[in-house]
This record gives C-alpha cells, structure tokens and sequence, in this order.
C-alpha cells in the first residue's frame, strides 16, 4: 500500500471525526425541549421565569444554532462570546455577539466576561440559564480578582504555556486569579444554571474545561502554588500573581467553592471518545483494523511522536498489536516546552519527531491533528509524516533536529509538503494522532 492510498484513508478519517464532534450534532444529542422547559439526558429542567442562554468558546456558534433550534421560543435573550477571527454571525435579534482574546486575553475579553457575570447574575429564582461551553473559554472569559490586572493574566498565561504546563496546571492557576471561574459564576446565580460542555480535556473533567466557573472546584490555592514552584515560574509570574497565591495557600484568602447549590447541572455533550469511536468506524470501512493506544495522550509533543512511529514499526515488523493493515489511534492534549521561537504546536512535533523515527520507512503514516483547526501559533491544524518527509525537509535545505531544537517545527513540515490546513472547524475535542500501517 502506497503512501497516497495513506493520506487518502487519513483525509477520510479527518473528515469523519469532524463530522461526528460538529457542535450542533452534539447538541442535539442531549437536548430536547418538553413543555415548560426542556431536558438534557433525560433530566428534565422546568422554567417558571426566563430562558437566558450563554455560549461561550470556538464551538458556541454552531451550539447556540442548536439551542434555538431545539429550544426556539423559550430563550428570552443570551450572549455568545466567540474568539477574534471566528464566525459569530446568527442572524438573532436575542443574542448578543461578543469577540474576545485567544489562548492569550485582551480587554474584549474582560469586558464579555462582565457582561456573562452580569447575566448570570441577573437570573431569579425561577430563572434558568443554559450555559453552553468549550474550548477556549478560559482564556475568552478573563475577569481578574482585585488587585490583578489583565497584564498580570496575559503574562501568568505566556509563561505557563511556554513552560509546557498541562491544561490541568493552566487552570488549575487561572481558576485562582479570576473572579468568575472555578465555580464562582455558578455561586453568584440565583437561577438554576445548566451546562453542556464539549469536552477539550483528557478525563472530560468539567472542573477544568474553560476553567470550570458553573461547577465545584476541587482544586485549591495549594495546588496553583505547586503547579507555579514545580514550573519554575513562582519568582517569574507577576509579583501580585505571587503574592495573591501565596496568601491563598495560607488560608488569607477564600478558596474556590468545592460545592455549589444542587439547583445547578452540568453535563458532558461531546468529547474526545465520540471522535475515537468515529475514527474506528471510518478506519474499518478503509480495511484497517483500529487499535485505541490510549484516549489520554499527555507528555513532551517530541516525545509523544517518537513513541507512536516506533509503535507503528512494531505493527509492521512484529505484528504487535496487531497486523498491518492497522491504524494505531491515540486522542488527548501533550505539552510544548518551548526552546526557541519557531512556528508550530504540538501536534506539528509528534509529526516531525515521528518523521525522524521513520526515515526511509516505507508504509508508514501518522497523521496528527488538533481538531479546532489551529496547532500552537501557526494556521495549521497539524502535519503528517512519512518515511519520505525527513527527506523532502531536507532537500529544501533544513535540518529536522535543528527544527526541533528551535521548535521550528512548521517551518520544516511546510517545506515538506506535510501541513494539514482546515481552517478554524468551529469544535474542539482534543487532539487525534492516527498510525496508519499498510500492508
């Protein structure tokens, strides 16, 4: 089998994924409407007052189209805050359109994050609020306690992604430094609150997607400072950063709720197994047999790389585990530690850490992709690598081990030929790594 036969199937796989996490189908999923009010898995919620809807993250576009499908004329009004650069058009005199900052906040940002406070806030009893969230959200919904500054989130921000932190680390920091997220917005509303969150965190753990500010907050100060001392970071981050972490961990300030009132609900509407399950199904109808490596892929993004083109060499020369024709799958989120100031993200590294493994291998493709469209700071989604792309780099006049070093990584894949681009898809569920091995 060919390595054109290869990206064919991986086109294929990539197009189903994206079919099976498309937002509003998941939406759809799990909401219907009853008379006065509605159900979300069978839960039925009763609305004696308003509908107010909240949408917030690169999937709240296509989610708010759902909502008002399903629900029509129970929603009263609401706010959608989508990142700059992303469609936001919903031709609905009742929602309100907000653009805000991403990965790293801006000033729209702290003004859409007042403008969701203060709507949730304004629900009475009686009063319900759909709050619909995914990826993004922490980053699009900054609301600095006093005495911080957004600066001091912005910088917080760099300095943690650039350390290789984890979205667990990430936010389990922001939730500290913010005055509606890690439960607080879910505190502050008198109305019953519902959440449907797609999921772009391995573990689907609703305490940390978008930073969990409908949910209760299992995480403490204790563990923003460990997370800041473990990344080096405690002396680096802004001195009131430090100081307002520091008091918290000795009990000077209050923490996060690590429980909230029963009225509210949150409940999972896509994640990363829905796109695993797809890619199953699709790799079947190719001829391959899928094996799920892990759904919790984490680690250095290099590391991660070299780890799956190695597992693909085993399938092909061992049969382990199993026999080509296969597609070795693995979903999750791994980390960059940044060494230089190249274009990429981490799925743009497993590729070229992978084609390193499988120079002069033939047979072999790995496909890596962040399913939101975007891979670290470049325009592309992520790259695929084969036993011909070291050489291809090369042959343009680079070095993939210097483009490495430097986290250069875009730069040597865009002169191979290997970048996948989709432009923003408008979902996020983590990311996809297939190995295909052909017979």
């Amino acid at each position: 089998m060919g390595v054109d036969e290869l990206r064919a199937v991986a086109r294929r796989v990539r197009e189903a994924v994206l079919a099976a996490v498309e937002p509003g189908h998941a939406v759809r999923r799990v909401l219907s409407a009853v008379p006065g009010g509605f159900e979300v898995n069978g839960r039925r919620f009763d609305v004696r007052g308003r509908l107010a809807l909240v949408a917030v993250g690169k999937a709240s576009r296509a989610m708010s189209r759902a909502a008002l499908e399903i629900l029509g004329p129970l929603i009263a009004n609401g706010i959608v805050v989508v990142p700059h650069g992303y469609p936001g058009d919903l031709a609905d005199a009742r929602l309100r359109v907000l653009r805000s900052g991403h990965p790293v906040p801006d000033e729209a940002g702290v003004r859409a994050a007042d403008a969701v406070s203060a709507a949730v806030g304004g629900l009475e009893a009686g009063d319900c609020g759909l709050f619909l969230v995914s990826g993004g959200t922490s980053a699009l919904l900054p609301s600095p306690a006093e005495p911080l500054t957004l600066q001091d989130l912005a910088d917080t921000t760099r300095l943690l992604l650039s350390s290789g932190a984890s979205i667990q680390e990430l936010n389990a920091v922001r939730k500290h430094l913010g005055r509606i997220s890690g439960g607080r917005l879910a505190e502050g509303c008198a109305g019953c609150l519902v959440t449907l969150a797609i999921s772009d965190v391995v573990g689907d753990d609703l305490s940390v997607i978008g930073s969990g500010p409908t949910v209760a907050d299992p995480s403490t100060f204790v563990d923003a400072k460990d997370v800041l001392e473990g990344r080096g970071l405690m002396d680096r981050v802004p001195g009131a950063v430090a100081e307002r972490i520091r008091d918290g961990a000795a009990g000077r300030i209050p923490d996060t709720p690590k429980t909230i009132p029963r009225r509210h609900a949150a409940f999972i509407a896509a994640s990363s197994a829905v796109a695993v399950a797809a890619a199953e199904e699709e790799v079947r109808h190719c001829g391959f047999q899928p094996v799920v490596l892990t759904s919790e892929l984490a680690g250095e993004a290099r590391d991660a790389g070299r780890s799956l083109a190695e597992a693909g060499l085993r399938a092909r020369r061992e049969g382990h585990p199993a026999v080509p024709p296969v597609c070795l799958l693995a979903a999750g989120e791994t980390t960059v530690t940044l060494r230089g100031s190249g274009t990429g993200g981490r799925n743009q590294e497993i590729a070229l850490a992978a084609a390193c493994a499988l120079e002069g291998e033939p047979g072999i493709l790995l496909c890596s992709f962040a399913t939101d469209g975007k891979d670290g700071n470049s325009n592309a989604a992520g790259a695929c690598a084969t036993g011909r792309t070291v050489e291809a780099g090369r042959r343009a006049g680079l070095d993939p081990e210097d483009c490495l070093a430097r986290n250069d990584s875009g730069a040597f894949l865009q002169a191979a030929g290997e970048l996948i681009v989709t432009g923003p898809t408008g979902t996020n569920v983590n990311d996809l790594t297939l190995v295909l091995v052909g017979r």
